[in-house]
């Protein structure tokens, strides 16, 4: 491939990459409490409408992505409350958020599909953005793409270095102990739970508002399906889930440099390629025993009661 296929191809990487990344660290913080919410494809979708259906009413396109974030969170508080306080089967209460999702969307997007909505627009970073290469790719993106670079650092620094981080974590090992020590693990629980969804519903304005600026009824295409398994990929680890998001969106935008350069793999194939490693994972880390040995946090998808434990 020529330089300009590779610019093109890892700038693709980036852009479909990014709402990948911000699905699969909300879901990090959620499981690391223990819950797991495998309702993001639906909270990125109901995401992906409320953005770029306020965008288009007012135009304000933070206005459309704070909108999209409270819709995501507001998701994942009815998630949490069915699986936290009513310790509704969490895998069956995940899904239930997927189909509302889509029926939502679906219902409520009719009368927008085909409109046009503001988007946001490339930003380039002075100096770095003008670093031979690197500069094009890396530092001439939307702010969005620039978010996502903040928040991985951060993210791992507040789950390994502060005490916070560290009580999230000790509710995701042993809510038993946890609780012993006077954390409260019912409320860590419904905190992380609804900051993964305000993640989701952030990866989903992304895709609406800048990836591709349109509505489509079921847009995210089963983003939040492989951000599900991203999450195991990246062992619970926000820079590993970095380098997956990313690596997960240049097999997605590989399919157009191959047919550039004529490499006679066909479209379809190259389609499948995201959705079969999803399925592989998930199939993988079916095992308890798996999941405890890539480092899963010990109690998850485990209902917690103060009560039954006195």
């Amino acid at each position: 491939m020529n330089q300009d296929i590779i610019t093109s191809t890892l700038s693709g990487a980036l852009r479909a990459g990014t709402p990948l990344l911000f699905a699969t660290l909300g879901e990090i913080l959620a499981e690391r409490s223990g819950v797991l919410n495998l309702g993001l494809e639906g909270m990125m979708l109901m995401g992906a409408f409320t953005g770029f259906s306020i965008s288009y009413i007012t135009g304000n396109l933070w206005l459309a992505v704070l909108a999209a974030i409270l819709v995501g969170g507001l998701m994942a508080s009815l998630h949490a409350f069915m699986s936290i306080t009513l310790r509704v089967n969490q895998v069956v209460s995940g899904l239930a958020l997927v189909f509302l999702g889509e029926g939502l969307s679906g219902f409520w997007g009719h009368g927008f599909v085909g409109m046009q909505a503001e988007s946001f627009n490339n930003i380039k970073i002075p100096f770095l953005g003008d670093i031979p290469y690197v500069g094009t790719i890396v530092f001439d993106r939307d702010i969005l793409v620039y978010i996502g670079y903040i928040a991985v650092p951060v993210i791992w620094w507040f789950l390994y270095k502060t005490t916070a981080g560290m009580n999230l974590r000790a509710v995701g090992e042993s809510p038993d102990a946890a609780d012993a020590r006077g954390i409260n693990v019912v409320l860590t629980r419904y905190i992380y739970t609804i900051i993964g969804g305000f993640f989701s519903g952030l990866a989903g304005a992304y895709i609406s508002l800048a990836y591709t600026p349109m509505w489509v009824q079921d847009m995210t295409a089963g983003r939040g399906w492989i951000a599900v398994a991203l999450v195991i990929f990246a062992i619970w680890d926000p820079v590993i889930a970095l380098i997956g998001a990313y690596a997960f969106g240049g097999i997605s935008v590989l399919q157009f440099s191959f047919q550039i350069i004529q490499v006679p793999i066909p479209v379809n194939i190259m389609n499948m390629f995201p959705y079969l490693f999803t399925i592989f994972v998930m199939l993988f880390a079916s095992s308890n025993k798996i999941k405890k040995r890539f480092g899963a946090p010990s109690a998850l998808g485990i209902p917690y009661s103060r009560e039954e434990k006195t």
